[in-house]
């Protein structure tokens, strides 16, 4: 692997509080993230379009107000939610950083070793066991402020990561879904464990105000113009925005990456 895995000299505070205190920290990337504001966001690994929609929007207002979000490297959720803050993301990975797991999230993983942060308690050649998915989960959450878990039924995984952020004193918010969705979210909405987010804007202005780019195809884009409003005002530019990664072109509309 070309990237130049690193350990960490000192845990970070966050984590020196723990349950079970990593005994190393291994890196690829920029270790400064880690002394950003940060937020842990998890949750289903199948998620509905109401849920993949939802959480992109709050990865990227977290992102607006220079929130950098942890979440753990899966399919689901967490890929959603490193895409849409990128490159404001650290990765926590329940393997060793010197292969990508899961496959399908490669270009993803790549994109955050490059340009971000991701991190791993796990030596070199270390696989993905059962129980490092739990155990990665403590440090996805102790890593954030708060913890938002976007959809998890009542098996779900994420609701460890729920138990974890509890135990810690933080708190927890949820989307709020349909009856007999996210039944894991929706039973600890229930019991008062957890807080509801019913409106974006007011959730985000606990954090900060929105940092607006000067970048005004991106300013346009973040709209999600159709692709004729978008060629109709910028003009080829729009097709070098997305060769660079910056934006995507799906189903003739535009949307900020």
């Amino acid at each position: 692997m070309k990237y130049k895995i690193q350990r960490l000299e000192e845990l970070p505070k966050q984590l020196r509080e723990i349950d079970k205190v990593p005994k190393e920290i291994y890196f690829v990337g920029d270790k400064s993230l880690l002394e950003k504001r940060m937020i842990s966001i998890v949750g289903s690994r199948r998620p509905s379009n109401y849920t993949k929609e939802w959480t992109a929007k709050l990865a990227k207002s977290l992102k607006d107000v220079g929130i950098y979000i942890v979440s753990g490297g899966a399919m689901g959720v967490d890929a959603i939610a490193h895409q849409n803050s990128f490159p404001f993301t650290i990765s926590v990975l329940a393997n060793s950083l010197d292969f990508f797991y899961p496959a399908v999230n490669s270009k993803l993983l790549s994109r955050i070793y490059e340009n971000s942060l991701a991190i791993s308690e796990y030596e070199k050649d270390f696989k993905a066991r059962p129980y490092t998915f739990v155990h990665r989960n403590r440090i996805v959450v102790g890593l954030g402020e708060c913890l938002i878990v976007t959809e998890a039924d009542e098996n779900s995984g994420s609701l460890r990561s729920v138990e974890y952020a509890l135990e810690m004193g933080k708190k927890v918010y949820v989307l709020p879904h349909r009856l007999g969705e996210s039944k894991g979210t929706q039973k600890l909405l229930y019991d008062g464990l957890v807080e509801p987010i019913y409106d974006i804007s007011t959730f985000i202005s606990q954090f900060g105000n929105i940092i607006k780019s000067n970048d005004e195809v991106l300013n346009f884009c973040e709209k999600t113009p159709s692709l004729d409003e978008a060629l109709k005002k910028f003009g080829s530019k729009i097709y070098e925005y997305e060769l660079d990664g910056k934006i995507t072109i799906k189903n003739l509309r535009v949307y900020v990456t």
